[in-house]
């Protein structure tokens, strides 16, 4: 996380108390090797296209990162809140990549940042770092997927909403396999299968062996727009 801000004592009592678990030598080499930031809410911490100097472990306030559209639209990727890192960050230093995307500060923050070199010191040697850092990684991923998977479920929706509407517009069941459905929509019959039993949750479908039954094609069509 790239910041410009002025150097003083980092405020290791508060991260301490987040992570109760740093070694008293991890604590020592953030006091020597790291320094203080606060920045203003609003203003902008990273920005596609720039590179990683360091890594800000978060001790105050709240971080947005999201990316934007060339048409101005905006999708939040995750927050960073007090005792977290950005992965964004770890992933640049790692691997000696730039930032994909922009983070903001949501609230004024505080935090302490440590450079590259210090990062990849304490990754090697501080067992309690290590586990920190890749936990917050691992956590973020998954919440990822499931951004990944909200958005990519409400398409599907709509497709196979629209799809299910043709197939019956002549009356009667839909003869169709989950399979086939999934062919006709460009998506897994494992996707298909998750759909077909919430919509059958809403009342709007009823799914049986190898039928389905339209029960509310009004709503169905509304889903579909």
């Amino acid at each position: 996380m790239s910041t410009k801000d002025k150097s003083v004592r980092p405020p290791l009592t508060a991260l301490a108390l987040r992570l109760p678990n740093l070694e008293a030598s991890t604590l020592q080499a953030l006091r020597t090797q790291s320094h203080f930031i606060a920045i203003a809410k609003g203003a902008t911490i990273f920005a596609p296209g720039d590179s990683c100097q360091n890594l800000t472990l978060l001790t105050k306030g709240a971080i947005q990162v999201r990316i934007t559209s060339e048409h101005g639209r905006e999708l939040t990727l995750y927050r960073v809140s007090p005792g977290e890192t950005c992965v964004m960050s770890v992933a640049c230093l790692m691997g000696a990549n730039h930032y994909q995307a922009e983070a903001i500060a949501e609230t004024d923050i505080e935090g302490i940042a440590i450079g590259h070199a210090t990062f990849d010191h304490l990754l090697a040697t501080s067992p309690a770092f290590r586990s920190h850092i890749l936990s917050i990684q691992t956590h973020r991923i998954f919440d990822l997927v499931g951004l990944v998977d909200e958005i990519a479920f409400h398409r599907t929706e709509a497709r196979l909403a629209s799809r299910l509407l043709a197939l019956s517009a002549s009356g009667g069941e839909i003869v169709e396999t989950h399979q086939q459905l999934a062919d006709d929509i460009g998506t897994a019959r494992e996707v298909v299968s998750r759909r077909l039993k919430r919509l059958e949750a809403r009342g709007l479908i009823t799914v049986e062996r190898r039928n389905i039954r339209i029960n509310n094609r009004q709503a169905l069509a509304q889903l579909a727009e």
